[in-house]
């Protein structure tokens, strides 16, 4: 991969992930690729399609066998892939006798397609485990400020209260959706590939399809036809990756935003400094996911070109996944993480808050049309009423007041606090969903 702000030193707390991307390099790539030849022959072995004495050599052959990616680089340019390489390299290790039954009736893709899924299996363990913690963190933090009232804002307006915790709240309903999808999408993903040179398995033929469900089970991934040109489970991590990308940006932004130096009513993150103004304090991490889900989108359209393959394998196509899905990755995991500090530190400024409230009485004027509405005034006079409320210099309330029908009790319609029921109620809904 090229150096860029996922593979640069200087940006490796920012833009990368220390964790994720130990996963994803080649020497992890390598050893992913290692396992698949040694389960390989393993399971041949067992089922009587190569000689089992043969089968006990090269498992035993590759179970301390490390190779670098250097090691592979004059091949890999040669070939286009590593594998024939990698190949001739084990066949060495496993002494010519059992060498010769190493990579049986399997093509480079089946080699290839698998590491890199063992891979993503690797990758989504650890955002799992990021997106839980998450999702856990929100629903706490939705519980303290379940009672804290935020002008809730539609079109960058300000529109009726809301609270900060059904805010909070609005942040998880997505990220619940994308954990609830991750059993279905691990079906989806997390398959063996094993069709030989042209996706049917001729070479081992009529033992293919025992081959492939013995794999299967050896490397705990789900039996499949070879998906060679099916690059749909490809797609569907691609989604969910996107799908939980945007969730965390739109979390980020509405940060962003909550923190403004004009409005300031929620705090988050450390703050980075200016190099020239010492008043500031920047939204580094929540611009970081910002630029994260940028990027992850870019890698996404890149990634869609892959799934387009021609005729029985493509490799003008394929290598694009290998390029742009760890990319993605990278970029979801950094991303969690940074979404984690940002809902461990969030507090609010209930001063500013409420100098929101004050400086906008009419944030109660659907209330007000309502009210006006049940007292049997019709429903365009109410607007009406409250509209040209809403439009004059005097107290809002007190223009109400002088233009309605007695019998309304406007200290009630009009406290803000009337909306926290119904934030409560919401916010308990969406995490109701949550599978536990």
């Amino acid at each position: 991969m090229p150096v860029s702000l996922f593979s640069s030193t200087v940006f490796s707390g920012l833009y990368s992930d220390n964790e994720l991307g130990p996963l994803l390099d080649d020497t992890a790539d390598i050893q992913h690729m290692i396992r698949f030849e040694q389960a390989l022959a393993k399971v041949q072995g067992e089922l009587s399609v190569i000689p089992m004495d043969a089968a006990n050599k090269i498992v035993t052959a590759l179970e301390t066998c490390e190779i670098g990616p250097e090691e592979l680089t004059a091949g890999t340019r040669s070939a286009g892939i590593p594998v024939p390489a990698l190949v001739a390299h084990l066949r060495k290790i496993a002494c010519e006798d059992a060498g010769t039954w190493l990579h049986w009736g399997a093509t480079s893709q089946d080699v290839m397609d698998t590491g890199f899924i063992l891979q993503a299996k690797s990758c989504l363990d650890v955002l799992e485990v990021r997106l839980g913690t998450l999702i856990s963190t929100l629903e706490t933090g939705s519980l303290r400020h379940a009672d804290q009232l935020l002008a809730g804002r539609t079109r960058s307006q300000i529109s009726t209260p809301i609270t900060l915790g059904y805010r909070i709240a609005q942040w998880a309903h997505t990220l619940i959706d994308a954990e609830a999808d991750l059993p279905s999408l691990r079906k989806k993903v997390l398959k063996i590939q094993f069709g030989g040179a042209s996706g049917v398995n001729s070479a081992v033929a009529p033992d293919g399809q025992r081959i492939a469900e013995a794999l299967a089970e050896e490397l705990s991934l789900e039996v499949s036809p070879s998906w060679h040109t099916n690059r749909s489970g490809i797609l569907a991590l691609s989604g969910w990756l996107q799908t939980m990308s945007a969730d965390l940006a739109k979390m980020a932004g509405d940060l962003i935003l909550l923190g403004r130096s004009d409005i300031g009513e929620v705090a988050s993150g450390t703050g980075g400094g200016s190099s020239t103004m010492p008043q500031k304090s920047n939204p580094v991490q929540a611009e970081a996911i910002l630029t994260l889900n940028s990027s992850l989108l870019a890698a996404a359209n890149g990634l869609s070109a892959a799934a387009s393959p021609l005729e029985e394998r493509d490799g003008a196509r394929w290598p694009l996944e290998w390029a742009f899905l760890p990319q993605m990755l990278i970029a979801c995991g950094a991303a969690l993480r940074h979404a984690q500090s940002l809902a461990d530190s969030l507090r609010p400024n209930p001063d500013r808050i409420a100098e929101s409230f004050k400086n906008n009485p009419e944030i109660m004027a659907e209330a007000a049309s309502f009210a006006l509405a049940r007292s049997g005034v019709p429903r365009t006079e109410a607007k009406d009423i409250v509209a040209a409320a809403a439009a004059t210099n005097v107290s809002f309330e007190d223009t109400l007041r002088e233009n309605a029908p007695d019998g309304i009790d406007w200290d009630s319609v009009l406290d803000p606090k009337s909306v926290i029921p119904a934030c409560k109620d919401m916010s308990a809904q969406i995490f109701a969903k949550r599978t536990r």
